[in-house]
């Protein structure tokens, strides 16, 4: 069994906003004034993304090339970070590193997508010589880089369950059996994938049950947030950050 984990990282009353890319339908994820945007909003919760450049600087960013958000292109594994750093997002803000993040919004805890492996260990030691321990929680889709976090960093770093973990949340709520997962803080999941409800109310107590928290991604529409907060999930991802502070206000959850 998942063994429960009160990370210094959740501390936070009532459901937890998170936003998806600093908010990134205003399109400029990941930029250093998008996340100033969500910080004046009332945001303290952020979830971006990580990348290594070639030599080694950690960078926010969600593609393995700058091609999609920039006006650069490559990947940004191949590439110096005096390349990276003279891209700009929509033309107009750079990439910016993740340690300038945690020096200017000190008061903010991130939701980390450790992007590629390369970036782990950059990641750790950042975490490590800012002593932001309590700031931080990972996540990847591979379920073995996270484990890996875990292996290197101990009980000091929060996580969250990749899909595998997941999967097995899902299949013990249905009353099936799962092998015992690696601990973690929180469950981080779709609402639904592939057509399969993820997020309903036999999910959430089994989440619950475990000690984990269940924070849904990426909800933008008002009536999922309702709908997912009555159900009670402990946080939501959205890229529209003034519709998801909206939905807390009105339910008088936001703060």
């Amino acid at each position: 069994m998942t063994t429960p984990i009160r990370h210094p990282y959740l501390d936070h009353p009532g459901p937890i906003a998170f936003a998806h890319r600093g908010g990134a339908a205003d399109g400029l994820e990941n930029t250093l004034l998008q996340f100033r945007r969500a910080v004046e909003a009332g945001y303290r919760y952020i979830e971006t993304d990580v990348h290594a450049t070639r030599d080694g600087k950690l960078v926010a960013f969600h593609d393995a090339t700058l091609d999609r958000v920039t006006d650069g292109a490559g990947r940004i594994a191949d590439l110096p970070w005096e390349d990276v750093r003279h891209a700009r997002v929509a033309g107009a803000e750079p990439v910016p590193l993740f340690e300038e993040l945690l020096e200017t919004f000190p008061g903010v805890r991130w939701n980390i997508d450790v992007k590629a492996e390369p970036a782990l260990r950059p990641l750790l030691e950042l975490i490590e010589r800012l002593d932001a321990w309590d700031r931080i929680c990972v996540g990847s889709f591979s379920e073995a880089r996270v484990v890996r976090a875990q292996r290197l960093a101990g009980p000091r770093l929060a996580t969250s369950y990749g899909t595998r973990g997941v999967l097995g949340l899902r299949l013990r709520s249905w009353g099936l059996p799962a092998a015992p997962r690696r601990s973690a803080v929180a469950a981080q999941v779709p609402e639904a994938q592939s057509g399969i409800r993820v997020v309903d109310p036999r999910f959430v107590r089994a989440a619950h049950a475990r000690g984990l928290q269940v924070h849904v991604w990426t909800i933008n529409d008002p009536d999922r947030m309702h709908r997912l907060l009555d159900l009670g999930v402990d946080g939501i991802m959205t890229d529209h950050i003034d519709t998801l502070r909206k939905v807390m206000e009105d339910r008088g959850v936001w703060g």
